[in-house]
């Protein structure tokens, strides 16, 4: 089990930490909503899906995506802004997509994709197949009606999606306290009708155990409905971008200081052998400077494509110089 999560663990923070490196340079044609940090949600709970079950996630997706298995070389791509990028270089960091994987897209626009990710699984249901949905958001998607209306839904038609609240604490700038009356968002869910738990300390060996049970009692038809997660976590890093933000004064480094030091990475790290774990490392590494290399020597999206993938295809040369 050790080996698999450590991959996954080790294989974000790397890619997170490459994208940090090489955000300043404006090679990258996207803001980036950086999960260092939070790593351990997405690792853990993908890790009991299978490559047919599907993930919904938020703008800062990036571990999603690489947890559920998307494309590395597509995803930098795309942040890149070239055309052999997921959305053709088109959406960017925040709309990353891989539906081999399973990745059915995030959203910039805070919890739309909560509904997206309960249609799904409605669908999923009506078709009587055998695949799970995900859903994850942030603490501050809790705060949307989109997140009650979606939660009730889910229950009254006992649908097969587990819910992933990956609550860092913070809405941009704004503390969950300073926001919500009661800071509760287990409770909401229960409330609701769901079975909800929530998991301190960002431990992604409880995570996975509690993820496993979830997918295994869907799978095997001991649930009847969803399931709920509040997972507490920390990104490090900014809101948006690769540096740090403690001197804007809504958090201290002494706040962020207990969540580096419990960092998950090291923590599993520590218990995979030596050998392994330098062979996953250098697997890694080798896989990451391959995406790069393959994101800028991948050639910017044709201009004709500023007329594809839209609601009205306009496909004149005249009307495309007008677009560009």
């Amino acid at each position: 089990m050790y080996e698999p999560l450590y991959k996954s663990l080790y294989r974000i923070r790397r890619v997170e930490e490459e994208v940090a490196r090489i955000y300043p340079t404006d090679k990258l044609k996207s803001p980036v909503h950086l999960s260092i940090g939070q790593e351990a949600v997405a690792a853990a709970m993908c890790a009991p899906l299978d490559r047919h079950d599907i993930v919904f996630g938020t703008y800062r997706s990036h571990a999603t995506y690489l947890a559920k298995g998307g494309d590395l070389k597509a995803m930098l791509a795309e942040m890149y802004g070239k055309g052999t990028g997921c959305t053709k270089g088109k959406g960017g960091s925040m709309h990353l997509i891989d539906i081999d994987a399973g990745v059915m897209g995030a959203s910039a626009v805070v919890g739309t994709t909560i509904a997206n990710a309960v249609g799904y699984a409605y669908s999923v249901k009506l078709k009587k197949q055998s695949t799970i949905v995900m859903s994850f958001f942030g603490d501050g998607a809790s705060e949307e009606g989109v997140f009650a209306e979606s939660l009730n839904f889910a229950v009254l038609k006992k649908l097969p999606i587990i819910f992933v609240c990956e609550n860092n604490g913070y809405a941009i700038h704004t503390h969950q306290t300073k926001r919500q009356g009661l800071p509760d968002i287990c409770g909401r869910a229960r409330a609701a009708g769901l079975p909800a738990e929530l998991i301190e300390d960002n431990d992604i060996l409880t995570m996975h155990e509690r993820a496993t049970a979830a997918v295994n009692a869907l799978r095997e038809g001991t649930a009847t409905g969803p399931a709920f997660f509040e997972c507490k976590t920390y990104r490090w890093k900014e809101h948006v971008g690769p540096g740090e933000d403690f001197k804007l004064g809504f958090r201290s480094k002494s706040e962020a200081q207990p969540w580096i030091e419990n960092d998950q990475v090291k923590r599993v790290a520590a218990l995979v052998p030596a050998v392994a774990r330098k062979q996953i490392e250098a697997a890694v590494e080798a896989e990451i400077q391959e995406a790069v290399a393959f994101a800028e020597n991948s050639e910017f999206p044709d201009l004709s494509e500023l007329t594809t993938d839209v609601f009205h295809t306009v496909s004149t040369p005249a009307a495309i110089q007008k677009a560009a």
